[in-house]
């Protein structure tokens, strides 16, 4: 195959993470007979630097002609005085909605040689941890009016929660089809006892469960479910729920299995290309230092292998890779529970070293 594949390295930690990505799929591609195209496109605090808008036309048009978008990460301290319109937040939002990117999918699995870098008990990971979140992405509270203004106790701020029925029906069937090829359970997480925005999800995720008998279905309050992700995350299966809940829920769960680094995420639609990204920031902090972990940034795009190109052999082959490198020891800091590390560029080479073999 020839593929056309549009990297945002983004800001912070962005750049390492997509090069160790980009060289992975360099790997991949010469193993298996693909030619994958990659161009570098600017998005963020990089793009409001360099062109005073955090995503510039160039870069939404080229994501709109290619066949995949790998993103890194975008944000950091120096932007956040900015105009809200004008940070680099943004260029995400943006991408979601010119994109037409409304199901965010986030997996969440603790791999066993990582139960000591979980904060859970024991008793609570031996239960497992294999769960999906799918998120609503171009909808609710970060996409609704909002303003300032003047009152009584004088200056305010407010943002808008809105979602239609089709924007419910669509996340939701997304979750019941994808619960079809897992486990067979749906939970929606919602706050249907105060906001009317979520009595409106949950009537509308009563009126669709009908067409799938054969899916278990269960609802809970965001408040009653971040405790239960806790408490005992193996009666999850697939969890849908806003966008809001979704980012909040997501990273939680991330924890679950030792790192926000390990969780990788796929952005889809029905038209348009998918944008793939793991769900953590851009870790300033870390930034140049050669630390961070790749893992999440790799299996994002073993997922775009997956998921928008139909290359399950190629998945199959990194996600075993990086299960044959942890499995015999080698772990960057936020993974390491005690033991030795490596940085990003070793746990990179190992990785391809480990497809190559």
């Amino acid at each position: 195959m020839n593929l056309n594949i549009v990297l945002i390295p983004g800001d912070g930690i962005g750049p390492e993470i997509i090069g160790s990505a980009a060289d992975v799929l360099r790997v991949i591609g010469k193993k298996f007979g693909h030619t994958f195209a990659m161009q570098e496109v600017l998005a963020g605090g990089c793009a409001i630097d360099q062109t005073g808008v955090p995503l510039p036309d160039e870069t939404l048009q080229a994501c709109l002609k290619s066949d995949s978008v790998l993103l890194g990460a975008v944000g950091g301290p120096q932007w956040e005085t900015l105009p809200g319109h004008l940070r680099p937040e943004r260029a995400l939002l943006g991408l979601r909605k010119e994109l037409g990117l409304f199901a965010n999918l986030r997996p969440v699995k603790l791999q066993p040689v990582l139960a000591a870098a979980s904060p859970l008990k024991k008793e609570i990971t031996d239960r497992g941890v294999d769960l999906l979140i799918v998120r609503e992405l171009t909808g609710g509270l970060y996409f609704g009016e909002r303003g300032r203004g003047e009152g009584d106790m004088g200056p305010y701020a407010y943002d808008t929660e809105k979602y239609s029925v089709e924007e419910i029906r669509r996340i939701g069937t997304d979750a019941f089809d994808t619960a079809r090829k897992r486990r067979g359970k749906v939970c929606n997480v919602d706050k249907a006892n105060v906001l009317e925005s979520s009595r409106l999800w949950r009537e509308t995720m009563h009126e669709l469960k009908k067409s799938y008998p054969d899916v278990e279905y269960s609802d809970l309050l965001v408040d009653n479910a971040a405790m239960q992700l806790i408490k005992d995350p193996s009666q999850f299966d697939v969890i849908v729920t806003s966008n809001l809940f979704g980012d909040i829920l997501s990273d939680e769960a991330s924890q679950l299995t030792g790192s926000i680094e390990l969780l990788a995420s796929a952005s889809l639609g029905k038209t348009t290309c998918g944008m793939y990204e793991p769900i953590h920031g851009s870790a300033p902090d870390i930034a140049g230092k050669g630390i961070s972990n790749p893992i999440a940034t790799i299996l994002s795009a073993a997922m775009m292998l997956r998921m928008s190109f139909d290359l399950t052999k190629e998945a199959d082959a990194i996600e075993a890779a990086i299960d044959a490198v942890l499995a015999k020891g080698c772990r960057t800091g936020d993974i390491a529970a005690g033991m030795p590390s490596i940085g990003t560029k070793e746990m990179t080479e190992n990785i391809i070293e480990a497809i190559e073999a």
